[in-house]
């Protein structure tokens, strides 16, 4: 497999982008899924810039049928489906459990984990079919530890963990591996609309042990490395990117 097709849901910024531009620089053919358009045309020329094809297909993973023809298209147009990446999410709405309601529940899941199952309902239909495939879905450290003022998060990335390994003992021995990779505390505008000002976000390094954030490139060079050939007995692992935060 000398030139992967790679496909990414939430591919337009943050942990998305860098992972993308990772994969071209590795000279991977690239399918980008979004709902901005404008800045989907402005990551494809950076990503051709390094001599690869790309394709963007706007895409809402909430949406069955989205998926169905993101899957279908990427196949249609490169003829397979080797690695796909579900980076998809929202932060949802802060706030105490006795703050939440029906609707900030499912605006938050229908991204998180509805998106993430759907994705990888379609992503494996081509997968088993072609005997091989590697897919790494993005959690967070808040998957496998509580967070005051964020259990509707912090819950839909614990499903999303739960998933993935349900989802590796389903495909073991078939040549698909399904992994994720959980990011702590990461540079993105995720981070900054989720901690809201500058002293929120502060606090929340402090409690970093490395006392800093990660960059986007950081997190996306581990979730290369997960979907790689390079970690070929990897299935249902959780790798946490997190500067010490679970080792705490």
């Amino acid at each position: 497999m000398n030139t992967p097709v790679v496909l990414i849901t939430g591919a337009l910024t943050g942990i998305g982008r860098a992972t993308a531009l990772i994969f071209a620089k590795q000279g991977a053919r690239i399918v980008i899924a979004g709902r901005r358009d404008e800045a989907a045309q402005k990551l494809l020329a950076e990503i051709r810039e390094f001599g690869v094809e790309a394709e963007y297909w706007r895409t809402d993973v909430r949406h069955d049928d989205d998926l169905r023809s993101l899957v279908d298209k990427t196949v249609a147009r490169f003829g397979r489906l080797d690695i796909a990446v579900n980076n998809a999410a929202t932060e949802g709405q802060r706030g105490l459990v006795t703050d939440q309601t029906a609707e900030s529940y499912a605006a938050t899941f229908d991204t998180n984990v509805l998106g993430v199952l759907l994705s990888m309902k379609h992503e494996l239909r081509v997968m088993l079919r072609q005997g091989s495939g590697s897919i790494v879905n993005v959690s967070s450290a808040y998957g496998s530890v509580g967070a005051a003022g964020a259990s509707v998060y912090v819950a839909s990335k614990h499903a999303v963990e739960g998933m993935t390994k349900s989802a590796a003992l389903e495909t073991a021995g078939t040549g698909v591996r399904v992994n994720v990779v959980a990011p702590g505390t990461t540079d993105t505008g995720m981070l900054t609309r989720f901690t809201d000002t500058d002293e929120n976000k502060a606090a929340l390094v402090s409690t970093v042990p490395i006392k800093r954030l990660a960059t986007p490139k950081e997190i996306a060079h581990v979730i290369v490395f997960v979907a790689s050939a390079d970690a070929s007995y990897m299935t249902g692992a959780s790798i946490p990117v997190d500067g010490g935060m679970l080792a705490d």
